[in-house]
């Protein structure tokens, strides 16, 4: 008996006790209607995915990129440092025991000693003459070898 009476309620327009207070707004609304503004919101969210996906695609293709400089910088770093001290062993006036090579951005620090002033210039002569150099400071200080 009461379902009878909950369904002639809905027949005749009462909205049960339950729902009367769920009434919405756009319920004078068809449903091709509510369906056509469901897909424009479903469309405009799809947009919206859309743009914070490239954008997110975007700085991770930035960040690759900044990554991939920084390797092949360190990269072309470790080259000019193996070839300064390439040439230095090739020198005789110079130890490679006694000089240390530094090297960032193209830019070659020798620190440690040389034997002689002229040796010392020896070795800015050949770090300079490396491919890739764009810099070199010159901190080995001149010590007589006993």
């Amino acid at each position: 008996m009461n379902f009878r009476l909950t369904s002639f309620a809905a027949v005749a327009g009462v909205a049960p006790p339950g729902l009367a207070g769920c009434q919405r707004a756009d319920y004078n609304r068809t449903a091709g209607q509510q369906l056509d503004e469901a897909v424009a919101k479903t469309q405009q969210k799809a947009a919206e995915s859309n743009e914070t996906i490239e954008q997110t695609s975007r700085e991770v293709g930035q960040a690759k990129g900044n990554a991939t400089d920084a390797v092949a910088n360190k990269s072309r770093d470790a080259a000019i440092t193996a070839a300064v001290k390439t040439q230095l062993v090739g020198a005789s006036s110079l130890s490679l025991l006694s000089i240390n090579v530094e090297t960032s951005g193209g830019r070659v620090v020798l620190r440690g000693s040389a034997p002689t002033s002229m040796a010392r210039d020896r070795a800015t002569e050949l770090a300079r003459a490396v491919d890739g150099v764009s810099a070199v400071e010159n901190e080995l200080r001149v010590q007589a070898q006993t």
